[in-house]
């Protein structure tokens, strides 16, 4: 496939600069949207590199609907592309509008920003079009 000739560009039509590569033509495509929750807040000044936290910003809440649509049961481990590169996370039923998926800011997101920032010094962290693929399915003691 030649993608030589794709202008990417934000939803108002800033350029984007990409060091992926676009998202295959044809998957069903979501929006991804990030943000800091109250628990990450806490676990955040015990450390970001306990188990806690980390189990927290690699867990992707989606509408069950689409994971019934695309066959991922709740607790699947997840590939996650987008324009700018992929992670892997555990996804999990959640009360996101279909379409849509979240997940807490933190590490495994910062693998799929690019690197425009639309001036504000910080890349955009909300509204980026992502593919999600079924790697694994949940453990027989996984959570759901």
């Amino acid at each position: 496939m030649i993608y030589d000739d794709v202008q990417m560009s934000d939803s108002i039509g800033n350029p984007l600069e990409s060091a992926g590569r676009p998202l295959a033509p044809g998957p069903r495509r979501f929006v991804m949207n990030t943000g800091r929750t109250t628990k990450q807040g806490q676990q955040v000044s015990s450390g970001k590199f306990l188990d806690d936290y980390t189990s927290t910003v690699s867990t992707m809440q989606m509408h069950p609907d689409d994971m019934k649509e695309i066959g991922v049961p709740s607790g699947s481990a997840v590939r996650v592309r987008s324009l700018w590169g992929e992670a892997t996370f555990t996804c999990i039923e959640g009360k996101t509008p279909s379409g849509m998926v979240f997940v807490p800011y933190g590490p495994p997101t910062c693998r799929l920003m690019g690197q425009y920032t639309d001036g504000t010094g910080m890349p955009l962290s909300k509204g980026w079009e992502v593919e999600v693929e079924l790697l694994e399915l949940p453990s027989a003691g996984s959570r759901s």
